[in-house]
């Protein structure tokens, strides 16, 4: 019997798109390629500048590609504008009509498309008690709180079922405990309808708690696509290491090797005093920053200074000489930037 080929939602072939006038114009996406399968959560990471936005626009038809193809389910929508498209989308401000109440604000895009009003208020109810709002349809925005009213953004964009659900930085304006809460709640969510969602995002925690993938943005191209897992663990360039999780980077010739190298701060080992052995370096404790469950240890190592992650309290104090201690297989080699 023969496994089945995953269903492809998206997929870009060599797309490119520039902004400005030669030879002035800025490429903020630079060639790329990427498939996201039906059903996925998937994440583009990527700092400020860095493409992410632009790709999910691009998606959605807000922007045009200036060479390349996007296709959605099979069908070529390079030159489909937002509407002919099976998507929604979900701002950062979520755009709320601040004049309606929750009810109407979810049922809005149903009435535009002429759906009758006792289907639209059963339809909107129900997407309601899906992000846990149920009884909250007659109050207005105003009313709301910042996660609430996320979530009658994302009842509506999801009310008239799209295939594929664009999320542009949604969590942004919340605060780090209801952002924490809503990423939960965004994957059961996904899970639980079983649409492709597409997210957006600086924040490299949000992407690996989420995701099933992520592909890593840097100038305008992807740096790596992967599972948060592979991600974290097996970073495949300098960018990625230091960008996702923040990562020691060390050069070879520090540890008797070529190349560059990155080392996660909690595969660090920290013994008292100058230890010479092998995978080891000998270094002063610049600082000690206590983290609650963790405590964070900068020592200088020769010109670098590399950051280590404690469980424990060290009984040494700043200028103390110490050895940092860690096993061969928590180096990964990384690659030159693409």
């Amino acid at each position: 019997m023969t496994n089945s080929v995953p269903n492809t939602a998206v997929k870009l072939e060599d797309v490119v798109c520039t902004f400005g006038i030669p030879p002035k114009e800025t490429r903020a996406v630079d060639h790329v390629n990427l498939e996201i399968k039906a059903g996925e959560f998937f994440s583009l990471l990527g700092p400020s500048g860095s493409g992410k936005t632009t790709c999910l626009r691009l998606i959605g038809g807000f922007e045009r590609p200036s060479a390349g193809k996007i296709s959605l389910f099979g069908t070529d929508a390079s030159r489909l504008p937002p509407y002919q498209r099976e998507l929604n989308t979900v701002f950062q401000d979520y755009a709320l009509f601040p004049h309606m109440n929750v009810l109407e604000n979810v049922g809005y895009a149903l009435m535009v498309r002429g759906v009758a009003k006792t289907e639209r208020v059963k339809r909107a109810d129900a997407m309601l008690e899906a992000v846990k709002l149920t009884g909250f349809g007659m109050r207005k925005p105003a009313q709301l709180s910042g996660g609430q009213r996320q979530r009658v953004a994302l009842a509506r964009a999801l009310v008239n079922r799209p295939k594929i659900l664009l999320l542009d930085e949604p969590l942004g304006a919340l605060d780090l405990k209801l952002r924490e809460e809503m990423q939960i709640e965004l994957k059961a969510l996904q899970r639980g309808l079983g649409i492709t969602f597409i997210f957006v995002t600086h924040d490299q925690g949000e992407a690996l708690s989420m995701s099933d993938r992520v592909a890593v943005f840097n100038n305008g191209k992807i740096e790596q696509l992967d599972s948060p897992k592979a991600l974290y663990d097996s970073p495949r360039t300098e960018f990625v290491a230091r960008f996702v999780g923040s990562a020691n980077v060390i050069p070879g010739n520090l540890i008797g090797r070529t190349g560059m190298y990155a080392l996660r701060p909690e595969n660090i080992a920290v013994l008292e005093g100058s230890q010479i052995g092998a995978n080891r370096l000998q270094g002063e404790l610049l600082d000690i920053h206590f983290l609650g469950s963790l405590t964070r240890l900068e020592v200088r190592v020769g010109n670098e200074c590399l950051t280590t992650m404690q469980s424990t309290s060290p009984t040494f104090e700043r200028g103390a000489r110490i050895t940092l201690e860690w096993q061969d297989s928590s180096l990964r080699k990384l690659e030159e930037a693409v």
